[in-house]
């Protein structure tokens, strides 16, 4: 099967919307991820499972209503989703989370887990410190790029 012209559109067209920011689909060797522009983040490091082909005929313009939520500034960087899915703090429901607020990391650590397409992604930490704030729940879907937490 290839993704068709249209096929493509279409899933743009949802993306613009449903205000979201990407997505992600494959079918037996294809795969292919359609993401709207975003500005740059700092991304963390995630395993790659397939080659993902991204038509540039398929990226979708960014909308300046896009995201205009206003957040409390936090000082430290920022840890990132580097994909779409669930949030999970812990490896499994009875294990305590990889991280909680005041815990000290180093470069490497891994700090949550991203569920995506059934595959769960261990997200790692590129800066060494002590995380101030983690701005999402276990259990909640997260979108690319969505801040995870804060490393001071």
């Amino acid at each position: 099967m290839k993704f068709e012209t249209d096929y493509i559109e279409k899933l743009a067209k949802i993306i613009a919307d449903n205000d979201l920011t990407e997505i992600s689909l494959e079918d037996g060797e294809q795969a292919i991820t359609i993401r709207k522009d975003l500005p740059e983040v700092n991304m963390v490091a995630a395993p790659s499972t397939a080659a993902v082909a991204t038509p540039a005929a398929a990226q979708v313009p960014s909308s300046s209503a896009a995201v205009e939520a206003k957040e409390p500034e936090i000082k430290g960087r920022a840890i990132t989703s580097p994909m779409v899915g669930t949030f999970y703090a812990a490896s499994s429901p009875e294990a305590n989370p990889f991280v909680e607020v005041g815990s000290n990391v180093e470069v490497g650590d891994v700090v949550c887990i991203i569920e995506a397409m059934k595959l769960m992604n261990e997200i790692k930490s590129e800066q060494a410190g002590k995380i101030v704030q983690i701005c999402v729940k276990n259990g909640d879907p997260v979108e690319y790029g969505q801040v995870l937490m804060y490393v001071e």
